[in-house]
């Protein structure tokens, strides 16, 4: 009988050490809310205990999502910092929220609390800080230092060189790249200013001596059977093998790793709105519909009046268009032409065009005409910022001819969103004119965070109503 493929499982890397930093993160909470009320002479009651309980628990779970005690080591401090403030903030409002509707039964002092939900988060940043700085601090004075090789003379094996190279803090010291391919040097993918130190032997030599801590295996997916043989022989060794494989050769668009029972799953093509995100991306939309709705109440009412009595027709523009995994919604507008087209063959506008009417051409210069979207951010059917959404017979046209075009449709289409402010408006009358539009599309969903959001609503301001190619 044939031995079972898979052999093990793929654990998480230092789960003990990271169970060590969430429960000291916990106990520094609890610390923090023991020194704002030795400051303040008040005794540690149930009541202050059953807050910071709700506390801990929360942040644990928020923290848990933006994956504070999974991120590697060599990612930035600052994006570690926003994401335990982001976690506190969460905690924070369920304490409010609790404190708020049991108040008459909670015995508390508001100067004790005011000390203590900025003291723990700060208490906890600091001390990630430390501890970061302590241990690069160490690796770059020698000490921890770990000596890595890469097997793969190629531009995946050169970019993960790039970037442990780019880090000294991390005590990772370079020995060199290794490949007993036999295509010609010319034929090899470049590898920068760097060679081939020496083939497979060599490198399995330097393992098995000790000279090497950690080898890289870079080679393409293709390579499934020499991969395997690798590292059946390095085996033979102390040596820690790891496996880069080349998921770049994809266009990844929030890809995860995650598992089933053990079993390791990469997802290419996932959304970024999945659990806890989708709630903040929710709350940020009716947040920002609770601000924005009061301020265009009036100019809606009078655009609404304006068109009315310049034209015959409806005021609002209804249209079909693809929504969120594809599913197709109704988008407002306000109608800017003498014309409601909605079915297979719609004309987009060009300059000049007899179906825009004076009023319409100059609510679509100004973006004015999208206004009634926001009763569709309402709804939960479109974003504040997010792809804009395109006419049906347009998605179907332009799906067929760029490739990843329907990507855009892992989140919800948004009133504006990266490629408005980078200038991606109107007519689209080159295939060249939409995939720079798509392009962005995709770099909004790759890079997605609520810092981006309030980024693009920011300059929605100053760069996204206005462009030369909207007639």
């Amino acid at each position: 009988m044939n031995e079972p493929r898979y052999k093990g499982l793929i654990k998480p890397l230092h789960s003990q050490l990271q169970g060590m930093k969430r429960a000291i993160d916990n106990v520094l909470i609890f610390l923090a809310l023991l020194v704002s009320l030795k400051i303040y002479a008040e005794p540690l009651t149930h009541e202050y205990m059953l807050i910071c309980l709700i506390g801990i628990v929360i942040f644990s779970l928020f923290a848990e999502n933006q994956e504070i005690y999974h991120t590697w080591r060599g990612a930035p401090m600052f994006d570690e910092a926003l994401r335990i403030l982001w976690s506190w903030l969460a905690a924070v409002f369920f304490i409010a929220s609790v404190l708020y509707f049991f108040r008459d039964d909670i015995n508390f002092q508001v100067p004790v609390l005011e000390l203590w939900l900025p003291l723990a988060p700060l208490a906890i940043i600091l001390l990630h800080t430390l501890r970061r700085g302590i241990l690069s601090f160490m690796r770059m004075h020698g000490f921890n230092i770990s000596y890595y090789a890469i097997l793969g003379g190629n531009t995946l094996g050169w970019r993960l060189k790039t970037a442990l190279s780019a880090m000294p803090w991390l005590g990772y010291r370079f020995v060199g790249f290794f490949d007993d391919r036999v295509q010609a040097q010319a034929d090899r993918i470049e590898i920068g200013d760097d060679k081939i130190t020496g083939d497979f032997k060599d490198l399995l030599a330097m393992a098995q001596q000790g000279a090497v801590d950690h080898i890289y295996i870079t080679l393409p997916l293709r390579a499934e059977q020499r991969i395997i043989q690798l590292a059946q022989e390095l085996a033979d060794s102390t040596v820690s093998v790891n496996i880069v494989p080349d998921f770049f050769i994809f266009n990844l668009i929030q890809s995860k790793v995650s598992n089933v029972q053990g079993i390791p799953v990469v997802s290419l093509f996932d959304t970024p709105f999945n659990a806890m995100n989708g709630a903040t991306k929710r709350i940020e939309d009716l947040l920002l519909c609770a601000i924005i709705l009061p301020l265009i109440a009036l100019p809606m009412l009078i655009i609404a009046i304006a068109i009315k009595l310049t034209s015959p027709g409806p005021v609002i523009f209804r249209q079909k268009r693809y929504g969120i995994k594809g599913e197709r919604i109704e988008v407002w507008k306000f109608r800017s032409m003498t014309v409601c087209e909605n079915g297979e063959n719609v004309k987009q506008a060009t300059s000049n065009d007899v179906r825009v009417t004076p009023l319409g051409s100059f609510l679509r210069r100004t973006s004015l005409d999208e206004l009634p979207q926001f009763l569709n951010v309402l709804q939960g059917s479109m974003s504040v910022v997010g792809p804009r959404p395109h006419a049906i017979a347009h998605n179907e046209f332009y799906r067929k001819q760029i490739q990843g075009y329907m990507m855009r449709h892992k989140v919800k289409p948004g009133i504006t969103g990266q490629a408005q402010i980078n200038g991606c408006r109107g007519e689209t009358e080159t295939i060249e004119k939409m995939e720079a539009r798509i392009h962005h599309d995709l770099e909004y969903i790759r890079h997605w965070s609520l810092w981006l959001d309030l980024k693009i609503v920011f300059l929605t301001v100053f760069k996204g109503f206005t462009g030369s190619q909207v007639y």
